[in-house]
């Protein structure tokens, strides 16, 4: 079953709900992946690498990934993305290579350069602050030891040596749509979360790119926040619970609130600058019911002049989320 429209990818980032066990909330990936893999409607599924957050259970990227592609049969795993500067590019062949020999043709590796957590943690990570300065070169590395000759000599990944898993470089700024531009990749802009240089950095990755081994033209894929539910009042409301999620994730790493962030206070910040910043965050997000979804998406890949659109289904509730599925995979009527 295929809809019309721009391609239609998923990102999940293992949410842990806030009465949900970690455990519960990894069994709620693995259902909503083998949903996404029934319909066929997708293309890919990615999961991010984010450390020490309580609300996210998708740390162990590679960990998360291996379980949920042995539970679904057609849907592309990957990584949306594997922080590279957090470790050695041999490693994550390796791990990625394991992955592609286990499940041939359907595992992505997509890669960023922020840490993807704090500067606390990162040093937890035994992470060099500097990491992210050799990220390019970090990118070559790696990708030669996915083909069939490494660059580091007498250096081979075992897996991975020859399986030439597909990179994608992501990111929300023009240094990453410049690297995905000369190395030839594919470029995933975190637009559903950084909303702000999206058209500029898409413009520069199209304008510079040049052909590769991997890609013959130009790929991009934006990602953007979708709550839709069978009508646009149900939709709203599922929405309006999704903006108040964000502003207490985003106030709990705010000392002053730290331990206080009960219903009566995110009421109260509501109408704060911690408000606006998730509003912000949230620029691209399409709520309602299938049509006016379907009408934003179309328009939204316009804007973006994306070839691909990494949906985060936002919604919450196992039930909504599964629901949001179905809504997407609908093929329209003529």
């Amino acid at each position: 079953m295929t809809t019309a429209g721009p391609r239609l990818s998923l990102l999940d980032l293992a949410t842990v709900g806030r009465d949900q066990s970690i455990g519960e909330a990894l069994e709620t990936s693995v259902t909503l992946a083998q949903k996404a893999d029934s319909l066929g409607s997708f293309e890919r599924l990615w999961f991010a690498e984010h450390h020490n957050m309580p609300s996210i259970a998708s740390a162990a990227t590679a960990v998360l990934l291996a379980h949920v592609a042995a539970r679904t049969d057609r849907i592309r795993v990957g990584s949306g993305g594997v922080m590279l500067p957090n470790h050695s590019p041999l490693v994550i062949a390796e791990q990625f290579g394991t992955l592609a020999e286990l499940h041939p043709g359907r595992v992505d590796l997509g890669l960023g350069r922020a840490p993807g957590t704090d500067q606390v943690t990162s040093r937890a990570l035994r992470v060099d602050p500097r990491a992210s300065d050799g990220f390019p070169d970090d990118v070559l590395e790696l990708q030669g030891y996915l083909a069939d000759e490494s660059l580091v000599p007498t250096i081979h990944a075992f897996p991975g040596r020859g399986t030439k898993v597909p990179l994608y470089i992501l990111g929300s700024s023009l240094f990453g749509a410049q690297l995905a531009a000369r190395l030839g990749l594919p470029y995933a802009f975190a637009s559903h979360f950084a909303p702000d240089a999206l058209q500029q950095a898409v413009e520069v990755y199209r304008r510079e790119f040049q052909p590769s081994e991997q890609l013959a033209e130009p790929y991009v894929i934006a990602a953007l926040n979708v709550v839709v539910a069978d009508d646009q009042e149900h939709a709203e409301a599922l929405a309006a619970s999704v903006l108040r999620s964000r502003v207490r994730s985003l106030a709990s790493r705010v000392p002053a609130y730290a331990g206080q962030l009960d219903d009566a206070t995110v009421d109260a910040l509501m109408q704060s600058p911690v408000a606006a910043q998730a509003r912000h965050m949230m620029t691209y997000t399409a709520v309602g019911d299938i049509a006016a979804v379907r009408t934003y998406l179309d328009q939204f890949a316009g804007l973006a002049r994306a070839d691909e659109l990494m949906i985060n289904n936002a919604a919450p509730g196992l039930d909504n989320r599964l629901r949001a599925l179905e809504l997407l995979a609908t093929p329209l009527t003529p």
